[in-house]
């Protein structure tokens, strides 16, 4: 077959979180190492937030370095269809409701707009989560890729949610089931506690997050290609599986050596800090950028702490507790742990979970922080809060067996549950050995002949090729 002299050129639309923004980012620049044309669309409001944290004015974009470098990246911004000053993470379902219902409307107009203005896209890679990737790639005679950015567990759950309803294990099934699932392709088995939250939770399905969750995975499966941010080695079957129902390529981790930052929020400098600690003394906690729990967790994690005695570095959100409650650690506590305990708002994850002092993560198990955690042999202790969380902290415990559980499942912490748990894990040598080794997995994946290499560089074949025969059918046509 004769080689199509243009590139790719794929425009490139992820969800408008922190957690779907930074893979997103890390595969543009992939992508466009590997000889693509991108044209990547942040929303008005991340793209505020991103050069508010970083000092940095409103016309400089995250990928102006990349261009310097050679790299074809092009950016620009939409409105998700609220003020700037709109509060997204209070409203949430509004929020949500919004990016089902308005913000696809935004993306048409934004398409009709650049796919005139530059005929050589060919191609749209956007969030599984958006619910208007296919008739819009039609729409516009571009190839569709649905970019997963959770593991293949979660996806495979949400694709047969069917299965769960007919066997009477989904949420809202009359006379639930408790016992394990054993049905579901390419999983030997997994507890309903184990499946994504939106998949457990009783009541009214007719809820915002229901109804995205509903149109979107029936859209995914309708994409020509499904990128994840996986590993195969770690999800073999499950992967084979999937591969059945569409082309399924698991490309991650999806890091980039040349990382840019697209942190929402300022961060702090722990660095002098971590020196300051002796080698893998030091307790990195975390619940990621979106989830939210209770004053009373707070409260229980923190006093654990104090009775564990480690050191440790807490990244405490503003927000991470309603309004209501403006003071969420007990009275005193900064001052009982000052000296041993450095408590800041955000951070840079991986410089902080990357230096030596740091040994061991407490999470909420959100994936990037797993895969990162995994990447620098930092063993974990898991806290799941919502949705993917749950499912990852399978992988993590029962699976690959690289950390533990902060508490029992659907348990709240106690205050000495969350001390033992820390001494165990920090004191943990074959938990550290066993991260070690899978570590070398994830490593070995990503190197030359590594299985997400071989799998990123079939991807990029078979859309070529697919873009050239959608050419060459259109000439014909002519």
């Amino acid at each position: 077959m004769k080689k199509i002299k243009e590139r790719p050129h794929a425009v490139m639309f992820p969800y408008p979180l922190q957690g779907h923004v930074i893979p997103f980012v890390n595969l543009a620049l992939k992508l466009a190492s590997n000889g693509f044309t991108i044209t990547f669309i942040n929303t008005d409001s991340v793209h505020h937030q991103i050069s508010r944290s970083r000092g940095l004015h409103l016309d400089h974009d995250v990928f102006l370095e990349s261009r310097q470098h050679g790299l074809d990246i092009r950016y620009a911004t939409l409105t998700d269809g609220f003020p700037l000053a709109f509060d997204r993470s209070l409203h949430h379902d509004q929020f949500f409701e919004g990016i089902m219902h308005v913000f696809p409307a935004h993306v048409d107009d934004l398409l009709a707009r650049i796919t005139t203005l530059d005929p050589t896209i060919n191609t749209i890679i956007a969030d599984t989560f958006y619910v208007w990737p296919s008739s819009l790639a039609r729409k516009y005679n571009l190839l569709n890729v649905s970019f997963f950015t959770e593991p293949a567990l979660v996806i495979t759950s949400y694709y047969h949610v069917h299965l769960l309803k007919e066997n009477r294990h989904f949420a809202s099934s009359a006379g639930n089931r408790s016992d394990a699932i054993e049905y579901i392709p390419g999983v030997k088995s997994i507890a309903t506690a184990d499946l994504p939250s939106y998949l457990q939770e009783e009541g009214d399905l007719n809820t915002t997050v229901h109804r995205i969750i509903d149109r979107c995975f029936k859209d995914a499966k309708k994409a020509d290609f499904m990128l994840c941010n996986t590993v195969e080695a770690f999800e073999q079957d499950t992967i084979a599986a999937l591969r059945q129902i569409q082309p399924f390529y698991a490309i991650g981790p999806v890091f980039d050596k040349n990382r840019i930052s697209t942190s929402l929020w300022a961060e702090s400098d722990c660095a002098a800090w971590l020196d300051s600690k002796p080698r893998g003394s030091v307790l990195y906690i975390s619940f990621g950028s979106y989830a939210h729990t209770s004053k009373h967790v707070i409260e229980e994690v923190a006093n654990g702490l104090l009775l564990s005695g480690v050191h440790f570095i807490w990244v405490l959100r503003p927000d991470i507790v309603s309004s209501e409650h403006p003071e969420v650690l007990p009275v005193g506590f900064e001052r009982r742990v000052e000296g041993s305990g450095l408590i800041v708002p955000w951070c840079d994850q991986i410089e902080v979970i990357s230096h030596p002092s740091v040994g061991g993560f407490l999470t909420h198990c959100g994936w990037n922080s797993i895969l990162e955690s995994i990447k620098c042999g930092v063993p974990l202790i898991c806290y799941p809060l919502l949705t993917d969380q749950f499912t990852n902290r399978k992988l993590v415990v029962d699976d690959l067996k690289i950390g533990i559980n902060l508490c029992d499942k659907k348990s709240t912490p106690t205050r000495k549950g969350v001390a033992e748990r820390v001494n165990y894990l920090m004191r943990s040598q074959e938990i550290r050995q066993q991260i070690k080794e899978v570590g070398k997995i994830l490593v070995d994946a990503m190197g030359v002949d590594g299985s997400s290499v071989v799998n990123f560089n079939q991807f990029v074949e078979d859309l070529t090729t697919k873009i050239a025969a959608i050419k060459g059918s259109l000439v014909k046509d002519d």
